[in-house]
C-alpha cells in the first residue's frame, strides 16, 4: 500500500465502489462478446489483453474503441453496439470471477457499519444478473448503472447523486475504483479515493492518478477501510 494526502477527519459512512476491475473481473466476458461482434461484423478477434485496455468508460466507448481498432467508420457505431449488447447479455456471467476476498470484505464493511454501494460506467440492465450470480443482491444500498444518469464517471454526478440519495455529506463518502475514472471522479466530488492496482487502467499505473491509497489486493483495501469504521466489527 502507498498513501498520499488525507483530504478530512470527517467520520466515513459510505463506500462506493466501482465494478468491473475493482469488485470483478469481466474481461473475458467483455472480450466474448466483442470478439462474437466481430463475427457477426465479419471481422477478426482481437486478443483479451487488448480489449481490456478499452474498457472503463461505457459499453458505447467500448465498441467505438473496438471499432476504431480495425479502422471501421462511426456510422457502424449503433449497429455494432447493439450487436454487443445483445451479445454481452448472452455470456455476462460465463467467465467472470470475483477478485480474492472481495466477498468476505464487503461482508466484513458491512458488519462495520458502513453503507456500501456500487457506481458502474456498465449499463444498469446487465447488473441485476451480474449481482445475482455472486450472491450480493442485498449487499449494496445504492447500485448505479453507467446509463442512470446524462453523466458517468469521470463526471462526479453519479456519485453525488449516491450521496444525496443516501442522505450523506461527500466528505464522508469514499470512492474505491481501478481505473483514473474513478479516481478522478471521486477527487472532483470531493471525496476520499483508494485505488486497486490489479484492474482495468487502459496500462497505466493508478498511483499515477494520486489516490489517497492504492493497494495490491482486496484483503488490504478491507483493512485499511475496516479502520476507519462508523462501528467495529
Amino acid at each position: 500500500m502507498t498513501t498520499t494526502q488525507k483530504k478530512n477527519t470527517t467520520q466515513k459512512t459510505l463506500v462506493i465502489f466501482d465494478l468491473d476491475g475493482t469488485l470483478i473481473d469481466s474481461a473475458p466476458d467483455l472480450a466474448a462478446a466483442i470478439n462474437r461482434m466481430y463475427a457477426k461484423l465479419s471481422l477478426p478477434d482481437m486478443p483479451i489483453e487488448t480489449i481490456k485496455s478499452w474498457v472503463g468508460n461505457g459499453s458505447l466507448k467500448l465498441v467505438e474503441r473496438a471499432l476504431a481498432a480495425h479502422g471501421i467508420e462511426a456510422n457502424k457505431l449503433d449497429e455494432a453496439h447493439e450487436i454487443f449488447l445483445g451479445e454481452y447479455a448472452a455470456c455476462s456471467t460465463d467467465a467472470t470471477v470475483a477478485y480474492d476476498g472481495v466477498s468476505l470484505g464487503i461482508a466484513q464493511l458491512q458488519a462495520a457499519g458502513f453503507q456500501l454501494a456500487i457506481c458502474t460506467n456498465k449499463p444498469a440492465r446487465y447488473l441485476p444478473e451480474i449481482l445475482a450470480h455472486f450472491g450480493w443482491q442485498t449487499a449494496f444500498d445504492v447500485v448505479l448503472g453507467g446509463d442512470a444518469l446524462a453523466l458517468k464517471k469521470p463526471d462526479p454526478a453519479p456519485l453525488l447523486h449516491i450521496c444525496e440519495k443516501l442522505g450523506v455529506a461527500p466528505d464522508a463518502a469514499i470512492m474505491v475504483g481501478d481505473s483514473k475514472n474513478d479516481i478522478l471522479a471521486g477527487q472532483a466530488a470531493g471525496m476520499m479515493t483508494l485505488a486497486l492496482r490489479y484492474g482495468y487502467n487502459y496500462g497505466e499505473p493508478i498511483d499515477q492518478m494520486h489516490p489517497d491509497a492504492a493497494f495490491d489486493d482486496f484483503d488490504a483495501l478491507t483493512d485499511y477501510l475496516l479502520m476507519m469504521a462508523p462501528i467495529k466489527a
